[in-house]
């Protein structure tokens, strides 16, 4: 059990990090909720405190709410050790520049292949991956997925509001963090 408010902030940079770059990790795929209210699984590519990055198709209703309404909400969830990890911050969906350049150029092809497709949230009239049927169960070439990296983009949020919590039989704990003033408190769960 943690037992200072340094303890649990260090617990929630060592789980965010772990998350970054463990597949296995329970809170890999956290719940991000864009302003609109709407909430989607995304996979969590990096951790750098105390900002976040996902990717995401430039072309995604996401992308047009965060554009007009960049306040977001992350939540992170490991079952087996009962710690829920839920985050407030501002974001920001970048195209270009270094940051998506690099998020772009460290992806596989596999994963690159997956911008090649209609925008989300198009509809189709049969059930459809999207993708361009020359790359459908393939791993395309370089000069196919050219046209992929302009619908490439990151996610970036920067956090403001950290709430920890763990559920214990000895009696849960809740610990609040505002990352912009510095202030940290105790809760009751």
């Amino acid at each position: 059990m943690l037992n200072t408010l340094d303890e649990v902030l260090d617990d929630v940079r060592a789980r965010l990090g772990r998350a970054a770059g463990d597949r296995q990790s329970p809170m890999h795929t956290p719940v991000v909720a864009t302003a609109d209210a709407d909430a989607r699984v995304m996979v969590l590519r990096e951790f750098a405190p105390w900002t976040l990055r996902f990717h995401t198709d430039a072309r995604a209703p996401k992308a047009a709410v965060v554009r007009e309404m960049p306040r977001v909400g992350v939540l992170f969830y490991d079952k087996a050790e009962k710690v829920q990890i839920r985050v407030r911050g501002t974001a920001r969906i970048e195209c270009d520049g270094e940051i998506a350049q690099a998020a772009w150029e460290a992806g596989d092809n596999f994963a690159r292949r997956c911008y090649l497709g209609d925008g989300p949230g198009t509809v189709r009239d049969r059930p459809s991956s999207g993708l361009p049927e020359t790359v459908e169960g393939i791993e395309p070439t370089d000069a196919q997925l050219v046209p992929a990296r302009a619908n490439f983009a990151v996610l970036l949020v920067e956090l403001h509001e950290i709430d920890w919590f763990t559920l214990a039989h000895t009696g849960h704990r809740r610990a609040q963090f505002d990352l912009d003033t510095g202030e940290s408190r105790w809760a009751t769960p």
